[in-house]
Parts: structure tokens; sequence; C-alpha cells
């Protein structure tokens, strides 16, 4: 196979047909059998059914049968309720099933000699594909040409670069942190590395949700302690009544009672509407749960490049040193710019000034966001671009040096190194960050709303605080912490709002430490210098243009590249989480005051004082109905507490409110 031109078409079919193609195996959502099967066959109502017809036995045997079916009523709402959840989940599938294919990365490759661009799940085997920084490798690749670092954190656990050569594999799920290759797929699919360590845990993945956790572990409760409740009340109602007939219709209305039957379908249908509603405004979830998520963040950490600013950069100046000109530090500059394979956005400003003509080097040693600097070695000398005071340490006489990021340019007569000692600074680049226009309304949002905002960047603090000064942040300190350990980072999280020359590893410890602390943070990020810190976040948020792999591991991506859209996003979440906290009291509120009047039944040894066709009417109009309205109701504030034990304080005020009422209207009954 000719490597410059790749796979001929004929090829690419004659691998398909054999099946030699990077499937996605993974179901992105349930299947409708799935989803039929768990709205119909589950526990209650399969409990609603037996109940069902335990009354038509008994209204046949006690010769009243017109008498049970209309006592059977209920069923009639349980079936509605399970055909509306089930219509509501299909249309939310064929949704989610259209946005995840808008969410899903895109790969470079050659194919009869030509560069195109592919979705991932369309590699087949040999495939020649081109990696450049941020890619994630998306199935096992041999690099062929060129030179990258990779980082395997997403599959080892380790976060330290490490350089791939020709020769060398790529395991899928690493992704580029540096440098460019072009390489052949040598595994795909179920083969692929990531595929088989992944293998056992692909079907399905238990939502991380308080909401549903606190919803499984009521309805488990429940689940327990309705049988005997269920044969205490029958012994007591035949004793009190006297005929099994009537013991049986007023003990399944004290159980029917019992059911939240509305508990799950609420917060699976409201959050499903939140991701159609979010869509709407560019944004989309990737996991369902991620919503629930957002309402209960009260920390959100900000890369300053595309949140503040746009990613964009401009070349403001060139300052050359005492002992070079301006001229000689332009044609140095030229030089580099054209030989370096580097796409980041201060390199695209740099080409955009300087051209983009191919340049002869002997060896280069790519940039990346942990050495802060990219170096290439010519036939005369080796140069270094980078931060100013990682390549050196002369102190700037720049005016307004602040408002801008400073790179220096230094010059060696030794080989490129990863350690440089001794470089000879040639000049300054002044360099300036695009600011958004509506950063400041942004920022605005979340400090009105018991957000805490905290600044990160892998630039120097100073040139962070100036912009954020630019956009209304006047009250904020920072620091730099390139020099930090985990230790030292924890001690001054709380101390300050900014962080300036933070390293990716960094990042995640800034994360991890606010989280132990007991706040849930949210991290927004779009590099490869983001994605540790965006994996143990609690949301994580990209945006389309963002790498694949900062896109790869993040819960909500902005489709329209603008982190502006956030406050939105934050307002949608608290809203839905804050109505099905609502809804969830009025359901539960039946719960608890049934099992009240359960008790008192029981105690007093009284008839139960409903019989299931009154129960129907009731849970309509004091239920089913206001909960809908209360799904929809506008609601943007912080959740936050136990969210079971906030439920509960709502319902039982209402519940001992019913339980006198019932307990005085009974007592006048029987003067």
């Amino acid at each position: 196979m000719n490597v410059s031109k790749g796979l001929s078409k004929a090829e690419v079919e004659e691998r398909i047909r054999e099946g030699k193609v990077n499937f996605d195996e993974t179901p992105k959502t349930k299947t409708v059998k799935q989803i039929i099967k768990d709205n119909f066959f589950n526990y209650f109502n399969f409990l609603n059914l037996v109940l069902g017809g335990i009354i038509l036995i008994a209204s046949l045997i006690g010769g009243n049968f017109l008498n049970g079916l209309k006592n059977c009523l209920f069923m009639l709402i349980i079936i509605e309720n399970s055909v509306i959840s089930l219509v509501e989940e299909l249309i939310s599938k064929r949704i989610m099933d259209k946005l995840s294919v808008i969410g899903e990365a895109k790969t470079k490759v050659i194919r009869d000699g030509v560069e195109e661009e592919i979705d991932i799940h369309s590699l087949v085997l040999d495939d020649i594909v081109k990696l450049e920084l941020g890619h994630q490798i998306v199935a096992d690749t041999k690099v062929l040409d060129g030179e990258i670092e990779v980082n395997e954190s997403l599959i080892t656990g380790e976060s330290n670069a490490i350089i791939k050569r020709k020769g060398d594999e790529l395991l899928s799920g690493s992704f580029i942190v540096s440098g460019s290759a072009y390489g052949k797929i040598i595994r795909v699919g179920k083969d692929s590395y990531a595929s088989k360590i992944t293998s056992e845990a692909k079907y399905k993945k238990d939502p991380n949700s308080i909401v549903m956790g606190s919803f499984t572990k009521v309805l488990k409760f429940l689940s327990v302690l309705i049988i005997p409740i269920g044969i205490l009340m029958f012994i007591k109602e035949v004793k009190v009544v006297g005929g099994y007939s009537d013991a049986v219709l007023t003990t399944v209305a004290s159980l029917i009672g019992m059911i939240p039957e509305g508990l799950i379908l609420l917060s699976s249908s409201v959050m499903a509407v939140g991701v159609i509603k979010l869509y709407r405004v560019k944004v989309l979830v990737q996991q369902l749960y991620s919503v629930e998520t957002l309402a209960r963040v009260d920390t959100i950490c900000l890369d300053k490049t595309g949140t503040l600013t746009t990613g964009e950069m401009k070349v403001v100046d060139i300052i050359p040193s005492d002992n070079n000109s301006k001229s000689d530090m332009n044609y140095l500059l030229k030089r580099f710019v054209n030989a370096s394979k580097d796409t980041n956005d201060t390199m695209r400003a740099l080409k955009e000034q300087y051209g983009d003509d191919q340049t002869s080097y002997k060896k280069a040693i790519p940039f990346s966001s942990e050495r802060k600097f990219s170096a290439i070695e010519f036939d005369d000398c080796s140069l270094y671009l980078g931060a100013s005071d990682i390549l050196t340490k002369n102190k700037l006489d720049i005016k307004n040096k602040d408002e801008y990021r400073i790179l220096a340019l230094c010059k060696s007569n030794s080989s490129v190194t990863t350690k440089p000692s001794g470089l000879e600074l040639i000049g300054y680049i002044l360099v300036e960050d695009v600011i958004r226009s509506s950063a400041k309304e942004t920022l605005e949002y979340f400090k009105n709303n018991d957000v805490t905002v905290k600044l990160i960047s892998g630039d120097n603090i100073n040139t962070v605080l100036n912009i954020a000064k630019k956009v209304g942040l006047e009250d904020i300190n920072g620091i730099n912490i390139n020099n930090l350990n985990e230790e030292e980072v924890r001690e001054i999280i709380n101390v300050y709002d900014s962080f300036g020359r933070v390293k990716p590893e960094q990042k995640k410890w800034i994360i991890k430490a606010l989280k132990e602390d007991g706040h849930v943070v949210a991290m927004t990020g779009d590099g490869v210098n983001d994605v540790l810190a965006l994996k143990e976040s609690d949301c994580a948020i990209s945006v389309k243009s963002g790498t694949e792999a900062a896109r790869n591991v993040s819960q909500l991506i902005l489709l329209n590249n603008d982190f502006n859209s956030l406050p939105r996003v934050v307002e949608e979440g608290r809203q839905i989480i804050n109505n099905i906290e609502r809804s969830a009291s009025l359901l539960l509120m039946k719960t608890l005051y049934t099992i009240m009047l359960i008790i008192f039944s029981v105690l007093s040894l009284q008839k139960y004082f409903f019989i299931p066709i009154q129960l129907t009417f009731i849970s309509f109009i004091t239920i089913g109905a206001p909960s809908f309205f209360l799904a929809l109701e506008r609601n943007k504030g912080l959740v936050k507490g136990n969210f079971i034990l906030r439920i509960l304080s709502r319902a039982l005020p209402i519940s001992l409110t019913v339980l006198v009422n019932i307990i005085l209207i009974s007592s006048f009954a029987s003067l």
C-alpha cells in the first residue's frame, strides 16, 4: 500500500465487507425494547395489576362485579401514565440519537491520495490517518511518520506525556498533547485496546444522580413495607367490616395510596424536556443526568482562553534585546514560525504575521502546555520560543506589560533539549488575547446567582488579572502556581480567585481540592491541557470547536462555541431540579398521609377511609394536574442540601394536615 495515497476506494469497500470497520458497539441510548420493558414491565405496574386482579376476583365472589370494575379505574391511569412515558421516551430517544451524531468526533484520513475528514466509526483497518495536537486516538494506530507526545491518563491513569516516534504504537483512548504525525490503523472496533478494557462496562452505566438514587431508595423501602402493611390491613378490615369483598376493596385502596407511581416518570421526562430545550439554545447534553449536576454547581472553573477571550490571538509588537536589531529578530522569528508544525492559537497568530512557507530543519520539540515552550534545531543554531518567565529570568522593561502574553525568542548553539540552559535572548513578542464582548455579562450572572468563579490559565497571572479587570472583575486576586505541589495548591485554593502558570496536572489538583471542600464543581475547557481537569470535575463543559479529547470527556458541548451560553445552561438545570423537587413532594405527600391513615385506622380499629375510585380522583386533582404545572414553572434558585430531606420537609406538614382533618371528620361522624 502506498502511504502517501492511503487506501483506495476499492480497498475501503473490501474491508467494510469483511467487517474490518471501527464500529461503535456502545448503545447511545436505550433500545426501543428496553424502553417498552422499563415503562410497562416494572415492579409497580405489576403490583397495580395484582391489586386490580384481587379487586375483580373479590367482587365476583361477593356478587358485585360492576362495583369492582368501577374501582379498577385506577388501572386506566396507570396504563395512561405508562403510554405517555413510553411516547415521551421514544421521542427523546429519537432526538438524543440525532444529537449524538452532531457531537461525534471526526478524523482526517488519506484515501486515494486525498486528505478527507470522516466519521470515526467509518475508519477501516489499514487507513492512513493524520494525527495532530488535540486529537484523540480512536483506534489502535502505528506511527508511520513524525513525532508526537501522547497522554494515556484516560486509560492508564498516568498523566505524564509519552513521546511516540516512527514504529511506535498508539493506544485508543490516549490523546495527543503536542506534535503531528501520520499513522496506520492496526486494530479497529472491538479488537482495539480501549474496547477490550471497557467491554465489561460498555452496556449500561448507572447515572451518578442524587435524584434517581433518592427515588430508588424510597421505592425499595416502599416495596418492602407494602407487603406486611397489606396483610395487617386485610386482617383488620375483615375484623371491622366483616365481609371479605369489602375488606379487599379498602385494603387495596390503602395500598394504592402508598404507591408514588409517577416518581421515576417525573424525573426522566422533565430532564428529557430540559435536554431538548438546551439543544434549542445550541447546547448538546451528552449525559442526561448532567443536567441535574448543573443545578447543584456552586463553583465554576473557567479556563481564560475561550471563556473571557475568543481563543484568538494577535501579535501586537516585537521588542528585540539590546544585542539584536528588529530586522535580525524578524529574520529568526520568520525561520522559526515557518518551520514549526504547532497548531495552537499563538502559532496561528504568528503564522498570520510571518507567513506559512515550509522551511527545512534538523529536529524539533513541539510546544506542550507542560513545558510552555517549543524548540527547533537548524543547521547553524537552535531557536526556542515560549513563555518569557520560563525561558529567561530577565526583568522585563516593557510598558503596560501586564496587558500582553509575552513570549521570548531565544537562541542556542547546542542541540535542542527539553531542559535548556544558557540561552541567548533575541527578543520579546507581545501577543494579545481578543476579549469576548459578552464575557462581562456572563461573569455578572455567576456573581449574582451564588456561583463562585475561579479563573485558571497557563498564562502569567498578571496577564490573567489584567484581562479579568477589563471584563469587570475588579476585586479578585491571583497567584502563579507552576512551582507548587498538590498539597500547596490545596492550602491556597480558598485564598485566591485566579491561578496563573497552571500545568495540566495542577488544573486537576484545583478541581479535586474544591470537591474535597464540599463544592460541586463545573469546569470549562477546550484544549488537551484541560482534559485531566474536565474529567475530574462534577460537570465538564466544552465547545464543538474544542479538541476531540476535551469533547469526549465532557458532559455538555456548546455547539455555538460560546462559553457565554453557560448562564442559560445553569439556569435550565436549576429549574429542572427545583421543579422535580416540588412535584416529588406532592407525590410523596400522598404516600406519607396514606401510611399515617393506615396506622391510625389499625390503632383505632376503624374502617379505612377511602375506596380505590375515590383515590383515583383525589390523585388526579391534588397531584397529577398540579405537578404538571409545577414542572414547567421558572425557578432559578441554587439547589443545595439533602434532596430527600427537602422533599420530606415539604410533604410532611401537608400529610399531617390531611391526617388531622380526617381524624376530626371521623370523630364528628361517630357522634
